[in-house]
């Protein structure tokens, strides 16, 4: 597969990004609130005189909302579409190469993560479930048309 692949927490659970769509990854310290916004955009916030949309991953999932308690929060930056985003994640850990292509999943993991997944893929880390980053940066398909 030779893909590389960003392995973060999100929810307490290890999963894969594909690294070539992360531009950095980021702590981010000031967030702004975005009225009638889906409630998986955390808000805004600034990254070198660029704004970007904030992703609360765990929300967007359906695993309830992110502990932004501390005021930082770890987050990888994603462009989809000409737009920036920071998707919230627990941990940052390494970047590794996949060593396979995805393979469907066999068990339930729950509608969120069935809706954001794109397969298990082998590292040398063990098996990660990759995630599809715009099924992230969209929602959860009710709460995109509430919005």
């Amino acid at each position: 597969m030779s893909q590389l692949l960003l392995i973060a927490s999100i929810a307490g659970s290890r999963v894969a990004l594909p690294a070539a769509l992360v531009e950095s990854v980021v702590e981010l310290e000031a967030l702004i609130a975005v009225p009638r916004a889906p409630a998986h955009v955390a808000g805004l916030s600034a990254l070198r005189s660029r704004v970007l949309t904030v992703i609360d991953t765990q929300r967007s999932l359906g695993l309830g909302e992110s502990d932004c308690s501390d005021g930082i929060r770890e987050a990888a930056v994603v462009e989809i579409d000409g737009h920036h985003y920071a998707l919230i994640v627990d941990s940052v850990e390494d970047v590794v190469e996949g060593l396979s292509e995805p393979v469907a999943v066999r068990a339930a993991m729950g509608e969120g993560w069935e809706r954001a997944s794109l397969g298990m893929v082998e590292t040398e880390e063990g098996p990660l479930l990759l995630i599809d980053i715009a099924a992230i940066v969209s929602g959860a398909p009710s709460e995109s048309k509430a919005a």
